[in-house]
Order: structure tokens, then sequence, then C-alpha cells
């Protein structure tokens, strides 16, 4: 996130709000009553309309419906801001985040404190520079705190090839049920755009948990796509 935020009254002014986004290089402001709360969010697309709203006698194109406006033609927050405001919470994670903006088909989130205010803004593109981790950070997550976190399973058994956040798993699990563990836990790294099991589990003959005939460790098994490369699960 971003975070102290450029937030807004619900009595800004047009222009104002104008200035603020120029001299912030961003395209939304959230707007806040006086103890930091949201009320709506004013963005571009909301100032564009009363350009657009604007008389234009060499277009054939209907104006759109003009917003509110206060006492003497004022048009502020209050009149411009979209709500009431999808919010999330410092603790929730990137996957949380983007299923909520994909849901509300929002492009971003105030971060709320835990008593309600606004202290921090995530965008689309916070989002997205999870996926510029590098690989040898996210190997080193999978192998030492996912692999080497599941009781049962030893991280020297387990081969871990990451690139451009494609992950390949290789080698044994002692058994077919952890294999699933494993690739879910892995999809959940941040920067994770797909997981390819090759794993096989030794007690089992190599059986894997969604195959009826034995794969070696290099095989790809039946319904895997040859390789299974399964996106993670980002939104």
């Amino acid at each position: 996130m971003t975070s102290p935020v450029v937030q807004v009254a619900p009595q800004t002014g047009f222009r104002e709000i104008v200035a603020l986004l120029a001299e912030y290089d961003i395209t939304a402001v959230p707007v806040v009553d006086g103890d930091g709360r949201p009320l709506g969010i004013v963005s571009e697309a909301d100032l564009l309309l009363t350009l657009a709203a604007q008389e234009d006698h060499g277009s054939h194109m209907p104006p759109p419906e003009l917003p509110r406006t206060g006492p003497g033609g004022a048009v502020t927050a209050a009149d411009l801001m979209t709500g009431p405001v999808v919010c999330t919470t410092p603790d929730a994670s990137v996957v949380v985040a983007a299923r909520m903006m994909s849901r509300h088909g929002v492009k971003r989130l105030p971060v709320l404190d835990p008593d309600g205010r606004v202290f921090g803004m995530v965008s689309r593109g916070d989002l997205l520079r999870v996926f510029l981790r590098e690989d040898r950070v996210i190997r080193r997550e999978i192998v030492e705190e996912v692999l080497g976190r599941i009781e049962g399973v030893s991280p020297a058994e387990v081969g871990v090839e990451v690139d451009q956040g494609r992950v390949v798993l290789s080698g044994t699990v002692p058994e077919p049920h952890l294999v699933p563990i494993v690739l879910n836990l892995c999809r959940s790294v941040d920067g994770v755009v797909s997981v390819t099991d090759r794993m096989s589990a030794d007690n089992f003959g190599g059986l894997g948990p969604e195959s009826g005939s034995p794969a070696g460790p290099g095989e790809a098994r039946d319904g895997d796509a040859r390789g299974n490369d399964t996106p993670a699960p980002i939104g």
C-alpha cells in the first residue's frame, strides 16, 4: 500500500482536487469525514464527468448527466465522490485484495486502521508489483517457509526451480496427501505465477493425489496438462 494517503474533505472543491491529483501524480483520492473515516472516493473518471458535461455544439454525442452542485454552483468532493467505499485492512493478503477489486469492479482500496480510519491506499499496480519479486527470493521462501514447515516433508527431497515466477516442483514426498498441501502453499507465495507438479509419493509407488497410474519423479501425471501449469490464484 501507499501511505500516508492524500485525502480530502467533503467540502474540498473541484479545482483543488484536480491540483492534488496533478501534484502527487495520483488518479484518485479518498473523501473522509472529520475523524478520517472514508465516505467515498473521487477519481479522474468522476472529475471527467464535469468536463464531458460542458457544452460542445460541434459534438453529436449527448452530454452525460451533470453532477449535482452545491450553493452557487460549486462542485465539491461530496458532489463528485463514489460511495460507499470498498475497503481492506493491513493484514489482508494480496489475493483477498485482488478478489475484492475484481468482485466490486474497483481499481483501488483504502486501507483502514483498527479504528476505521484511512491510513493507506492499495491499487492494482501495487498488487501486481508482487510479481516483480526475484526468482531466488521466491525459491528461498518456498524452501524455507513452505517446505521447511510441512510436517513429514523434507526440503532436501523436493526440487524447486523458479523461472519468471513459474515454479516447478520435483522429487518425492512421503505420503500422497502431502502433494496437494505442498502445491497449494506454493501457489500462495507472493510472486508465484504458476506451479508445475512433478512430484511423487514414495510409499505408494509414485501415486499422486489425482492420478490413477504411477508416475516417476520427473513425469507429468494424467490430468496435469503434461506438467500441471496451474496459475496461482491472484483474484
